[in-house]
């Protein structure tokens, strides 16, 4: 019971009732999934851009043998993504570059975020 009054604690307040955007502490689901998540976005998407293309167009090139041809491809990517991964001068930076977007969302109540549209079919 003490648990659920703290979470509701933490996600009240603030100009739109989404929490305090000041607040600097980190609940367990942003420490263990979306801080790593946005790690790996950010170490796919910025840090190791030239193994994943390279990676891509093994893949797009050897079709069904991609899993053999494209080991060494494959290995490079793991490997630049795990150094990321590892590195806790990024895992602070994306730290701080998360609850700056959390306390920008609290602030105003715009997710920086695009959603995903969702195709409903008729």
């Amino acid at each position: 019971m003490r648990d659920e009054r703290s979470q509701s604690v933490q996600s009240s307040g603030g100009p739109h009732n989404l929490g305090d955007p000041d607040d600097k502490s980190l609940r367990k689901v942003e420490k263990e999934v979306l801080i790593p998540q946005m790690m790996r976005d950010r170490a796919r998407n910025e840090k190791c851009v030239q193994q994943v293309k390279d990676f891509t167009e093994c893949c797009k090139n050897s079709n069904v043998l991609m899993v053999i041809k494209c080991r060494k491809e494959n290995t490079a990517l793991k490997d630049c993504l795990a150094s990321w991964f590892n590195d806790l001068k990024f895992k602070e930076e994306c730290t701080l570059k998360y609850l700056e977007e959390r306390s920008e969302y609290r602030r105003t109540g715009v997710s920086s975020k695009p959603k995903l549209k969702r195709i409903v079919s008729t």
